[in-house]
């Protein structure tokens, strides 16, 4: 998705929750720095990471490491392989897909995506 420059407010939807339309207001767009991430705490407790492209798309995925369980995903570095977007977690440096959430490195683990829009 990329963004109107006039875009300011990002709104967070978890994707299981899509059904009832319900967007929580994170945080100004402008918080967002292309290429690094930020960490949001949900309602529920949860953290999701926050990432901005340097194309301006916007993608959200858990905060927590599932190989530490440290909630450092925000953290981390990201690039892209073979066209796909990632985030390499600061401390064991296995990647994460930003759009689908799977591990680069083990297929068998994943973290929950969020579904993200500006307005």
């Amino acid at each position: 998705m990329t963004l109107a420059p006039e875009t300011t407010d990002l709104k967070v939807q978890l994707r299981p929750d899509s059904d009832a339309g319900d967007w929580f207001t994170v945080c100004d767009l402008s918080r967002l720095t292309p290429g690094r991430g930020v960490a949001a705490l949900l309602p529920d407790g949860r953290q999701v990471a926050l990432f901005r492209d340097r194309a301006d798309r916007l993608y959200g995925i858990d905060n927590r490491d599932p190989f530490t369980g440290a909630a450092v995903l925000s953290r981390g570095l990201t690039g892209s392989h073979q066209g796909r977007p990632f985030v390499a977690s600061p401390l064991l440096k296995q990647r994460f897909d930003l759009a689908s959430g799977q591990c680069l490195d083990d297929e068998t683990v994943r973290v929950a995506t969020y579904e993200v829009r500006g307005t």
